[in-house]
């Protein structure tokens, strides 16, 4: 129990009517003690504590909304940063998958049966498009090639053109990553190069080119029992024998013989190889090229291993240059992000 809780006759040598002195308290001029202040003090009630609010209270007290003020000005200005500079990003991404797509590797969509089982409806293909400017095509190739003016084959998804500007946008750009068919590309397999002598069949009804007969474990189920007798035929100077893995529907160069051409097909129209499934996940896998081709295409080059080798690497060397200016957007969309939030947490 402190002294102030004591009754004034108990309280010694003090005199009634004068005040005792706090701890802390100098005496005035006329020796009267008094207590020394530096703020305001504050009274709660009777024989309440006495409070006292001091100027550097005041000026932390001051200081803090400061403060306060500053973190909410820095958040708003980061999160304007980050929302105009996104569309930058977005444009730059862009730019970037369109010319990786143009130059380098493109997605497509598979719309037809003619490649089964190599290739089912739906599947999506990477398609390298770099491949024959260091190597020359070769048989066993499954090549992606633009058909218009050469190919109109039959039971082909014929993409009607949206009458929205923006459905217009939205297909063109599904085209372009391969979610969506782009009615005037095919995807076969290369049978016969220029110069090669395709005929059909030999006494176990298989294709020959150059008088071998070439094993195809990769047809479709029952598709050798299908093949038809045609040629020979010398594929022409500039352009490729082209043939699907479901003989039986497939609509290519065996059915186009009274086409311009004699059903080839020119280098020229190529878009690139396809390599890689992508999509369904459950069918990624590699599109190399048979075994049962190696015999003919190692008379081609001998250099042919080693060239094939650099064009398998060069699209990872220009996806691995790629992805620096990603990685880079990408950091930068990541540090706007934690900005923004450390804003909130530092409310």
């Amino acid at each position: 129990m402190s002294n102030d809780d004591l009754d004034p006759r108990e309280a010694g040598p003090h005199t009634r009517g004068t005040t005792r002195p706090e701890p802390g308290d100098q005496p005035d001029d006329a020796g009267s003690s008094a207590p020394r202040h530096r703020g305001a003090s504050v009274m709660s009630g009777a024989g309440a504590k006495k409070e006292t609010v001091t100027a550097d209270e005041v000026d932390a007290e001051s200081s803090g909304d400061a403060m306060s003020a500053e973190k909410e000005r820095t958040k708003d200005e980061k999160a304007g940063s980050f929302w105009k500079e996104l569309p930058i990003l977005i444009v730059i991404a862009l730019v970037l998958a369109f010319v990786i797509k143009t130059w380098v590797v493109q997605a497509f969509y598979i719309p037809s049966k003619s490649m089964e089982n190599t290739l089912l409806v739906g599947d999506r293909v990477l398609v390298n498009k770099l491949v024959y400017q260091v190597r020359d095509i070769e048989r066993g190739d499954v090549v992606v090639f633009n058909g218009t003016g050469s190919w109109d084959e039959e039971n082909t998804v014929t993409v009607e053109p949206p009458s929205n500007p923006v459905s217009q946008l939205f297909t063109w750009v599904g085209q372009q990553f391969g979610v969506a068919p782009t009615g005037k590309d095919y995807i076969k397999r290369v049978i016969g190069i220029p110069g090669d002598t395709v005929e059909c069949c030999d006494d176990q009804n298989r294709v020959m080119v150059n008088g071998e007969p070439i094993d195809e474990p990769y047809l479709f189920p029952g598709s050798q029992e299908t093949h038809t007798e045609f040629g020979p035929v010398e594929v022409p100077a500039g352009r490729l024998w082209l043939m699907g893995d479901h003989r039986e529907i497939s609509y290519d160069s065996r059915l186009h013989q009274n086409d311009p051409g004699g059903g080839s097909v020119a280098i020229e129209s190529v878009v690139g190889r396809a390599f890689v499934v992508v999509w369904p996940l459950n069918r990624i896998t590699t599109l190399p090229i048979p075994d049962s081709f190696a015999p003919l295409n190692s008379e081609d080059s001998a250099a042919a291993p080693v060239a094939q080798g650099a064009a398998a690497a060069l699209p990872l060397a220009l996806g691995a240059a790629g992805a620096l200016p990603v990685h880079r957007a990408g950091r930068l969309v990541a540090r706007r992000i934690r900005g923004a939030h450390a804003g909130d947490s530092a409310d």
